[in-house]
Order: C-alpha cells, then structure tokens, then sequence
C-alpha cells in the first residue's frame, strides 16, 4: 500500500495506524502514564511557541508524517511552522520537531526506523524520545552538516533552534 492509499483508507476507521513499508500497523492501545506524557508535551511546545511569539503551532498526535512513498508515522507530537494548515488536512508536510513517546511495544521502532525515518525529511530538525515518568529526555538534532547530535537532557531548558523554541524539560515530568 502506498501513503496515499493509507490515507484514504485510514479515513473514518477506528483505532491507530501506521504505514511501514507498505504494511498498515495497528498502534496498541496506550496506557494512562504514555497518554499523559503526549498531553505534557503537547502542552510544553504550545507553551514554548506562545512565549517565542513564533508563527507555529504544535499539534498533538492524529497527523501524518510521510516519510516516502511507502512509509507514514504518527508521532505523538509535533510543530510545523508558516501557514496554518486547513482542517481537514491530515498530513503535515514539513515538520520542524517530531515527538514519540516511549511505549513497550514500540520502543524499538522509535529508537530505530523512526530515527532514521524522521531524518530523512529535511524540514526535521529535532527528534525527541520521553520515556513516561523516566528521565532523560533524549533529544536528536540535525546539524548544519547533516550530521545527527544527541544529547540526554535530566532537566532545565532544552533550545530547539530551529525554529527558536525553549522547552522546560522538568514541565515534562512534573
């Protein structure tokens, strides 16, 4: 299946899902503590954005990232900056900061194909991994060169530039 495929046949159905290599992947259901940290997160980037007075916005998890032709996540939080997008779209094409939190089941994919998945987009400049009430925040960034820095944040401010947003990492896990 392709993402436009995906796409449409996502459209309307219950649950979760996404393309991995053409293949539709039914997202498990999430516990109480992986739900709450997406909603802290959320907050603390709308947050961040509010302060910088950026022309931005933070989505919570619902939108499609497309990888390729054949691939499309879901992360559970990400900001997009310029125009406001319509409504009824479902897709967001150029996302500046991808989020993923951590669960059992899928721990495995966020630390492997969708690091390498989200790099290949070159609009993302920022990948970060919460593991629900565990410290550190992990935090991949590209550089100028294309290479991909990561660092493990405990706590204060983390500077996501681009775009020029500062996230409070302890909001995270408050």
């Amino acid at each position: 299946m392709t993402v436009d495929e995906f796409l449409i046949w996502a459209e309307g159905r219950p649950g979760r899902h996404e393309l991995h290599d053409g293949a539709v992947v039914a997202m498990a259901p999430e516990r109480v503590g992986h739900a709450d940290a997406k909603g802290k997160v959320y907050r603390a980037l709308a947050d961040a954005i509010d302060r910088a007075k950026l022309p931005c916005r933070a989505l919570p998890d619902g939108a499609t990232v497309r990888i390729d032709s054949k691939v499309s996540f879901e992360p559970d939080a990400l900001v997009y900056c310029g125009d406001r997008l319509a409504n009824d779209v479902v897709e967001v094409p150029n996302p500046v900061i991808v989020v993923e939190v951590l669960s059992p089941s899928t721990q495995h994919i966020d630390v492997g194909p969708k690091l390498s998945g989200y790099f290949s987009k070159p609009s993302i400049a920022h990948y970060l991994i919460i593991a629900p009430g565990k410290r550190p925040l992990i935090h991949h960034q590209r550089q100028a060169d294309g290479t991909i820095l990561t660092r493990l944040a405990n706590g204060g401010e983390v500077l996501l530039e681009p775009p020029g947003l500062s996230l409070d990492v302890d909001a995270l896990y408050g």
